[in-house]
């Protein structure tokens, strides 16, 4: 808008020519070149999270293409805009992007390493309880009873012994103990079933407390949440500044 106008100095009245110049940038162009294409990149990033964690040459591929992509992205729209000292809005969109897309890159990393751990642990406590089984496996050799003679077998007479133990006790539970020994001492009649000597302390496919499908599980949460809820604040607090005219313009009255 222009309009002419009249000012009164210290010196006369003078006429003077008054233009009002409103700048609005179209958001059109950057939806379709930036915003859009860069959300595109984070969600596709996020395709990882439903991929078979043993599938390493897929979702390796896949992260690091994404976030070469969003480095391409960034690049080029740096490059189409002024260059200036502070950071602007489209400056922060982009770089949490980036973080996003970075970071599902570095959690299939932090599942790869907890399912190394795991497995390194599930190895160790394997060979661990092999030993254990064949330790065990000699002293039952070594205290198995030595062969009978010759002349003995099936059909030699087997020594029956049979022992009354009445508890002298008034005030205890009366009853008779009675064992029967057929063929050898009774040193073993009453030994228990052999057990397994080493058990897990604890889950042995969980590390500090969680298996490394849980993160592809949590991830499939956490990240689309974070990214809305970036996107509903940094579109409320976009639109709102847009809306505030800049202290430092002056309108011209009509």
């Amino acid at each position: 808008r222009q309009r002419a106008m009249e000012i009164g100095l210290t010196t006369g009245n003078y006429s003077r020519l008054a233009c009002e110049i409103q700048f609005v940038r179209s958001m059109g162009y950057y939806l379709i070149q930036i915003y859009i294409p860069s959300g595109l990149i984070v969600i596709i990033s996020w395709v990882s999270f439903w991929l078979n964690r043993n599938a390493t040459p897929a979702r390796v591929a896949l992260g690091v293409t994404t976030v070469l992509t969003m480095t391409t992205l960034m690049s080029s729209t740096n490059a189409a805009l002024p260059k200036i000292s502070y950071v602007k809005s489209i400056d922060v969109y982009l770089g949490t992007c980036f973080v996003m897309v970075f970071a599902s890159l570095l959690e299939y990393a932090t599942v790869g390493y907890m399912a190394k751990r795991i497995q390194m642990r599930k190895n160790r406590f394997l060979a661990i309880q092999k030993i254990a089984e064949q330790k065990k496996a000699g002293m039952d050799t070594a205290h198995a009873p030595p062969p009978g003679p010759p002349g003995e077998g099936d059909h030699a007479p087997k020594q029956t012994v049979r022992i009354k133990d009445h508890d002298p006790k008034p005030h205890s539970r009366t009853g008779t103990l009675e064992n029967t020994v057929r063929g050898r001492p009774d040193e073993e009649a009453g030994a228990p079933a052999p057990q397994h000597l080493i058990h897990p302390a604890k889950d042995m496919n969980k590390l500090f407390g969680i298996t490394a499908s849980d993160i592809d599980k949590y991830s499939r949460i956490m990240f689309p949440v974070c990214f809305i809820c970036f996107n509903l604040m940094y579109w409320i607090i976009y639109l709102h500044i847009s809306d505030v005219v800049a202290e430092d313009l002056v309108l011209l009255e009509v």
